[in-house]
């Protein structure tokens, strides 16, 4: 449980949203809870969303250094049996 000093927000939704958060606010308290939840979720996603791009950034610019690096002459494909 976050423990942290909460701030109170207004916020509009649209009534569509709200009836689906008022089905899920049960198993979460309330609708406050569930959306701290969700948020919190959100968040945590987009976090591993920016990492992962930065992966991919880093074995990009490694498989362009590997593809300039001098390649093998032969290889395990040309070994005579």
């Amino acid at each position: 449980m976050n423990t942290s000093m909460k701030i109170k927000i207004s916020i509009i939704l649209s009534e569509e949203l709200i009836s689906k958060i008022d089905e899920l606010s049960d198993r979460y308290g309330n609708r406050s809870l569930l959306r701290e939840q969700a948020l919190r979720d959100f968040l945590a996603a987009e976090a591993k969303r920016k990492r992962d791009l930065q992966d991919i950034e880093i074995l990009d610019q490694r498989a362009d250094a590997l593809s300039e690096a001098p390649r093998l002459q032969g290889g395990a494909s040309k070994m005579k049996h």
